[in-house]
């Protein structure tokens, strides 16, 4: 049975019922400042750390658990004879639990108008080492880092039941921990000193939850969060009714999310295997998502919505009559929730942050390391186009130009986005070659191509593609340019009377 427990926590939760329990278990208590008069207050007796290390707390704390009393007493390793010698000879006690927890770096991070100096104050020194002492020798110690632990950490002791295995997971927790704590603060200080790319890429994720499966039922997966992520996040958002999300869910729901902060009018995202299946803007939201829906009312069957109003009756109304995954809005008014709960299994999410982050870094895994890359936030305004051609667009047919192009940008390449009236109207997406994407959406769109305008996530290799528009009479196009053979795509576009812009800027998505 352990005799001795060394208990300093930030965190206070349950603190006191634990302390409570393993004094019933005749262990000593040796705890620390606001730790210490919690303890005592409940009751329980306990020792000042300064009258185990003969040494005061000094600077404001920083300075009370960096001593060899009480390091000795976590590293002496029992079975070694010379270290339990060397503890003897300098009258250092061995510590068998230790129940750490750390200063609220992330809660003062997250504090607004916080100073440097609170953010710094609030890096623990002494606690992350402790617990690294506790869990290296884990074998003879107990280390416990997570309130949560508390219940079964005193069932284990009354049991006897605490082996090394145990043990040996509640080192694999703290080591964890302070790894993720690290990372916080290594992350604070590269940004401060604006390291985008520093020569060791650290991050953190805290888990949200286990998934039923990954991508595809034998697949295992799980999702995380980032601890300081800010903006419209499904991480953070509220699921306030139907089943839980899977993998898949989560995928489309962000890559609506992703398009939806692209719109600042009222707007409408329907998506299918994370390309837009269709984008309204309107006056409102039920004119909106009207657009949304008509722009493909076969493929957003099944689909994911995203909106950046609030979801009143008559969106609801419509929102009902078709299948949907997910409806995902900052809010919902209490008739919108009666309609839409009357179907069991959608899944509708409130978002806890109505405006985007402005950039952030995307990670892709290959096999074997990570690519790293800020997140596509370019946009391009009116006055950056370029026209090409010896027409210029009109104002109805530049409006349109501006609403393809964000969309375009979502769709996975090769990209072919048409559009009219802020609305899309054809999407092609994911082909190997620009002209099949182009046949695609023009396929989609029908009789609406005519007057409609035609988005390309990169420039035209050669003038197929435009060929194809000027034949399904769309009257403007917006790519990139910097084709070697822009002239030819330059020189049909002319002939037809089409007028096209140069954006100076690709949107490749792979």
């Amino acid at each position: 049975m352990p005799k001795r427990a060394l208990i300093s926590v930030s965190n206070k939760e349950n603190i006191e019922e634990f302390a409570k329990g393993l004094s019933e278990l005749d262990v000593e208590i040796i705890s620390t400042g606001g730790t210490l008069k919690a303890i005592k207050a409940a009751g329980i007796p306990a020792t000042a750390i300064d009258d185990v290390t003969g040494f005061p707390e000094i600077m404001d704390g920083r300075v009370k658990t960096l001593h060899p009393k009480v390091h000795g007493g976590l590293l002496g390793k029992r079975s070694n004879e010379s270290h339990m010698a060397q503890m003897e000879e300098n009258g250092i006690s061995p510590i068998d639990i230790v129940v750490v927890n750390l200063y609220p770096f992330k809660q003062t991070l997250e504090k607004e108008g916080v100073s440097e100096e609170d953010i710094i104050e609030n890096i623990d020194i002494g606690g992350p080492s402790m617990l690294r002492s506790a869990a290296k020798n884990f074998e003879d110690v107990a280390v416990v880092v997570d309130p949560a632990d508390y219940a079964e950490v005193l069932t284990g002791l009354k049991e006897d039941s605490l082996d090394a295995q145990k043990r040996k997971s509640l080192a694999a927790k703290v080591f964890r921990h302070t790894a993720n704590y690290d990372a916080m603060i290594a992350n604070y200080f590269s940004a401060q000193t604006e390291e985008e790319f520093p020569e060791n890429y650290t991050i953190t994720y805290e888990k949200v939850q286990t998934l039923r499966y990954g991508e595809n039922p034998h697949q295992a997966a799980a999702f995380y969060k980032n601890p300081l992520s800010k903006g419209m996040s499904l991480a953070d958002a509220d699921q306030l009714h139907g089943k839980e999300l899977s993998y898949n869910n989560i995928q489309d729901a962000n890559a609506a999310l992703e398009i939806l902060s692209e719109y600042k009018q009222p707007s409408a995202v329907a998506v299918k295997h994370m390309n837009p299946c269709g984008i309204g803007v309107g006056e409102n939201l039920f004119d909106a998502f009207g657009k949304a829906y008509d722009s493909d009312p076969i493929s957003i069957f099944g689909g994911i919505v995203a909106v950046n109003r609030e979801i009143e009756a008559d969106t609801a109304e419509k929102l009902s009559e078709i299948f949907l995954e997910i409806v995902i809005a900052p809010s919902f008014t209490d008739e919108a929730m009666e309609i839409l709960t009357r179907k069991k299994n959608i899944r509708l999410l409130k978002l806890n942050s109505k405006e985007d982050e402005e950039a952030y870094h995307q990670l892709t895994t290959v096999k074997g390391g990570v690519l790293i890359q800020h997140n596509d936030a370019g946009e391009v305004t009116e006055d950056e186009l370029k026209v090409a051609t010896q027409r210029n667009p009109n104002e109805k047919e530049l409006a349109d130009l501006l609403f393809a192009w964000k969309a375009v940008k979502h769709v996975k390449s090769n990209a072919i986005v048409l559009g009219k009236d802020n609305q899309t109207i054809g999407v092609g997406a994911g082909q190997m070659n620009r002209i099949g994407s182009a046949n695609i959406a023009i396929e989609q769109a029908g009789d609406k191509a005519k007057g409609a305008v035609l988005a390309s996530d990169a420039f035209f290799p050669m003038p197929d593609t435009v060929q194809a528009a000027a034949e399904a009479g769309i009257t403007a196009i917006i790519q990139p340019g910097g084709s070697k053979r822009d002239q030819d795509s330059i020189d049909v576009c002319n002939e037809h009377g089409i007028a096209m812009v140069y954006t100076g800027m690709r949107h490749f998505k792979h």
